[in-house]
């Protein structure tokens, strides 16, 4: 599946604050970015996705009433959903290891720490748009595979045995 420009991207936007979602917004336009939709929750994201598809979700962590970590893992754990598989960039002001952690264990393609640039964002973009990552469907994982960049690691006897659930996702949805 070809990858799709950056310009061409649908883009979520989930935040509770909505200033946060305003600078988060004009970040996305200026890297070209035309379609944009915007969530103030958890809740509000997963209508949003059952209303209109998107390629990206750009999501906060502490929201009320549903947070970003129960939002990727009801959004993953939703075999019906369509964004199932969609690149998640967390955006939080959070960033210990364990939140980190939390974030990717809860199936989290990219985290990323506030204060936000646009250099900052548009390269967290271009990683999850060309991360080569298979994502896996485990009875308590779905999400990017959690293992990257070490493709060595798997060779001759010690390679990575590949479940029958494990799904090969080349890029975002179409």
């Amino acid at each position: 599946m070809k990858q799709k420009p950056i310009q061409e991207l649908n883009v979520l936007i989930v935040d509770d604050d909505r200033h946060m979602r305003m600078l988060i917004r004009n970040v996305v336009f200026a890297l070209g970015v035309k379609d944009v939709k915007e969530a103030s929750d958890g809740a509000a994201a997963l209508e949003e996705l059952e209303a209109s598809p998107v390629d990206l979700v750009l999501c906060d962590m502490k929201m009320e009433p549903m947070g970003g970590l129960a939002f990727v893992k009801r959004l993953r754990a939703d075999p019906d959903n369509l964004c199932r598989l969609v690149p998640v960039i967390m955006i939080t002001a959070y960033a210990e290891l364990k939140t980190v952690a939390d974030a990717r264990d809860a199936g989290v393609s990219e985290f990323m720490a506030k204060p936000i640039s646009a250099d900052a964002l548009n390269k967290r973009i271009q990683r999850v748009l060309e991360d080569s990552r298979h994502y896996v469907e485990a009875q308590d994982f779905v999400g990017p595979d959690r293992r990257r960049g070490r493709k060595d690691e798997f060779e001759g006897e010690n390679r990575r045995k590949t479940p029958p659930t494990f799904l090969e996702i080349p890029g975002p949805p179409p």
